[in-house]
């Protein structure tokens, strides 16, 4: 879980936040807004009417913040990003059904696409629309879609398999179940609200019809914008921070190191993304055994701040050379934060993107709970590769996970306004 690349919790919809968008009625007011709030209004003068005698309804207001926030599906880059933090989460793959090929999965990829746009902007499914997300705004949902490595053999289209998504070597910390890992189709689904996410996965789920049949689902969760006084960095579910060093979008290299450039090979692959999925259970029992001192020490940063043991605030550069009083390194040698900086592997860097999960209790009784990987780079080779490689080599959070399950999937650049997701790899 390289902290050099975690992710920034922003609230959907406040100022300057990525993604964020009014309502896509120009008045400011949706369809859904306005019944949804005009139907929670009449429910509370209700119940005060019986008291005071009848007062008629104000006019309606507009969905809060978190419901009203919008992220757009046409772009140069898919949606679901360089947005910040969700907090319901969806991750599924699919495998293409047997017989099905490059026209099959074309078919699909568009009604993927025009579902995806409606349900972005807070409308109604195309088609057999279920009401779970009725009342809702877009709640900042976002779709996102990805092939994998086999999809390409299995639609005819290998001499377009690019590269980078060679499979990724083995790790000494994976304990991988192939049943939940890789797939010819991946889609990451985000919103800020339960049933908006949930709704939207049905909905992909039944777009897929007889093409496709799902392979493995996970599902996640961040805390909720807004939950905290302040906007701030998410916790996982260790405690620690887990957002400090995470590139951003204003950095000038940021382009650079996570979306393949415009003029990048293959040519379909322009302006998009790799992304490694890994499903990392957390050993929490373990884990919340060690003292205060002992977790940070095996972070390298304080769990109350997230400030470097070095010294300073949260984002003060850490001083990997500070020595304490008995002349050991303030911040161990194989801290994680230490481990997984850039500079200690030659620029390596990543966009982190995580869900956290918690799917029960083990027969044993210890808790099935950890985080949902997900991290974006223009080259896995060059992003997740050589900092896992490094982390293998001695990382003191390794005796806390456990690697169980892993994605590498091609994220094409985003649709063109009458485009869908892929066309210009399953036209070209």
């Amino acid at each position: 879980m390289p902290d050099q690349s975690t992710q920034e919790t922003r609230t959907p919809g406040a100022p300057g936040a990525p993604g964020a968008r009014p309502a896509s009625d120009p008045s400011g007011f949706s369809r859904r807004a306005l019944l949804g709030t005009a139907g929670a209004t009449g429910l509370v003068l209700g119940a005060a009417g019986g008291a005071v005698g009848y007062t008629a309804a104000p006019a309606a207001t507009p969905l809060t913040s978190v419901g009203s926030g919008r992220a757009m599906f046409h772009g140069k880059h898919q949606p679901g990003i360089t947005e910040g933090l969700q907090a319901s989460g969806h991750l599924v793959a699919f495998d293409l059904a047997p017989g099905a090929g490059r026209r099959e999965a074309a078919a699909l990829l568009r009604r993927w696409s025009a579902t995806a746009e409606r349900l972005m902007a807070g409308e109604t499914a195309p088609h057999d629309d279920t009401g779970v997300a009725r009342d809702a705004g877009p709640s900042s949902l976002t779709v996102t879609f990805g092939f994998g490595h086999d999809f390409f053999g299995r639609t005819g289209l290998e001499k377009q398999r690019p590269a980078a998504l060679d499979p990724l070597p083995p790790f000494s910390s994976d304990r991988l179940d192939k049943t939940r890992s890789d797939g010819d189709l991946w889609v990451q689904i985000g919103a800020d609200d339960a049933l908006v996410a949930f709704h939207a996965l049905r909905a992909i789920q039944k777009d897929a019809g007889s093409a496709a049949r799902v392979r493995w689902q996970m599902n996640g969760f961040n805390r909720t914008p807004g939950a905290t006084a302040r906007p701030m960095t998410a916790r996982n579910l260790m405690g620690q921070l887990d957002g400090t060093r995470n590139p951003k979008p204003a950095d000038a290299d940021f382009d650079q190191r996570i979306f393949v450039p415009a003029t990048g090979e293959p040519a379909w692959m322009a302006n998009g993304s790799y992304a490694v999925v890994r499903r990392i259970r957390m050993l929490l029992d373990d884990w919340e055994k060690l003292s205060l001192s002992a977790q940070e020490q095996v972070i390298g940063r304080r769990k109350s701040d997230g400030a470097p043991l070095s010294g300073g605030d949260e984002t003060t550069e850490m001083d990997l050379d500070k020595a304490d009083a008995e002349g050991g390194y303030v911040v161990p040698l194989n801290a994680h934060a230490r481990i997984t900086r850039p500079d200690r592997n030659g620029g390596a860097a990543m966009l982190r993107r995580p869900f956290s999960y918690h799917d029960g209790i083990d027969a044993d009784g210890t808790p099935d709970a950890g985080l949902l990987f997900v991290c974006w780079q223009a080259d896995p080779l060059r992003g997740f590769v050589p900092v896992q490689r490094k982390l293998d080599r001695g990382d003191a959070l390794s005796a806390y996970i456990r690697h169980e399950a892993s994605g590498l999937f091609a994220v094409p650049g985003g649709a063109a306004e009458g485009e869908y997701v892929g066309q210009r790899l399953l036209e070209g």
